[in-house]
């Protein structure tokens, strides 16, 4: 049994040409974006030609580019590592990484995974401005800050920490934080994500996800919103998948339970955990996680931590599989 799995990052992950070098030049990877553009019709182009460039038309921290292309990203190289014949155990996504995750897993068609995307970032673009603000503090040491308004939008580590709220109130409450002598920084994000100022886009969205007919996962998956393993009725709720833009996210309790004794992955062995998308930052959250910490489970990333050119992005591939193939992971 494989002990390998794959980690699906989220909002704030993204960077202009985020594994572009990739295009092109790996067929699986290639035909995984293509596919994805292709089932977003005549705005497929326009997508495309955004994470081409290194001057998008529409910025890539905008909704409608960050969450789609964060999506097509992480799916395509999750098609790659299946075609390097790795045959991953578990699957968790961060946010957006969710809908990544399952659509390798089978829940989503590529076609209706697109097309509800689509139909999300849009819904979600109509929504008041707002934004997320990364925290390094713990729950309690922000409870101070915490309105109606002002949530925790997700939990990462035990000291890493995602506000989320409609920006005058985000901008007060990290005002307050950085007089406590907090530090705080502000995530590359138009919107915002995980709160209760997404409620009503968020409902809107429910007709396009049923629409898409969710099944049960082929690849046993996390919750990163439960922080347990997902079950087929979860999967298959419309409901569930439709509430993703208010929920917080509980990356930290979900990866605890990766690493748990109700994990997919098996006990005995060492266990590999694979970052399926750009900058890494679920990566680092994960090296410290004690299991991690414990070399009883090692931590691998497809993408480099920063910006860089397609050969940057080819290397950081190329150093992946390897490692992997010396595990003897790959078919």
């Amino acid at each position: 049994m494989t002990e390998v799995a794959l980690l699906f990052p989220g909002q704030g992950s993204q960077h202009v040409r985020m594994a572009a070098g990739l295009y092109g030049h790996d067929e699986a990877f290639t035909d995984a974006v293509d596919e994805v553009f292709a089932a977003l019709g005549p705005d497929g182009p326009a997508i495309r030609a955004d994470w081409l460039t290194d001057s998008p038309a529409v910025a890539l921290d905008h909704v409608t580019r960050s969450q789609i292309l964060l999506f097509t990203v992480g799916h395509a190289l999750g098609r790659m590592i299946l075609s390097w014949g790795v045959e991953p155990a578990a699957l968790l996504g961060h946010s957006v990484g969710e809908v990544a995750a399952a659509t390798l897993a089978g829940v989503f068609e590529v076609p209706a995974a697109a097309e509800l995307m689509w139909n999300r970032v849009q819904e979600l673009a109509s929504a008041p401005a707002g934004g997320m603000l990364a925290v390094a503090a713990t729950v309690d040491d922000v409870a101070a800050v915490l309105t109606d308004e002002v949530v925790i939008g997700a939990i990462n580590a035990p000291r890493q920490l995602i506000l989320s709220g409609p920006e005058a109130p985000l901008a007060e409450a990290s005002a307050k934080l950085r007089a406590d002598g907090r530090t705080c920084l502000r995530v590359p994000a138009t919107s915002a994500f995980h709160s209760p100022a997404l409620a009503e886009a968020a409902a809107r969205c429910l007709p396009s996800v049923a629409a898409a007919q969710p099944s049960p996962p082929k690849i046993p998956m996390v919750s990163g919103y439960t922080g347990r393993v997902l079950s087929d009725s979860e999967a298959t709720d419309p409901s569930y998948w439709a509430s993703h833009p208010v929920e917080p996210v509980r990356f930290w309790p979900a990866l605890g339970t990766l690493l748990g004794p109700e994990s997919p992955l098996p006990i005995e062995g060492r266990r590999v955990l694979v970052e399926t998308g750009p900058s890494q930052l679920l990566a680092k959250a994960a090296r410290i996680h004690p299991t991690v910490r414990a070399k009883e489970a090692s931590v691998l990333a497809m993408l480099p931590a920063r910006a860089g050119g397609p050969d940057a992005d080819l290397a950081a591939v190329a150093a992946c599989r390897k490692a992997l193939e010396t595990a003897g992971y790959c078919g």
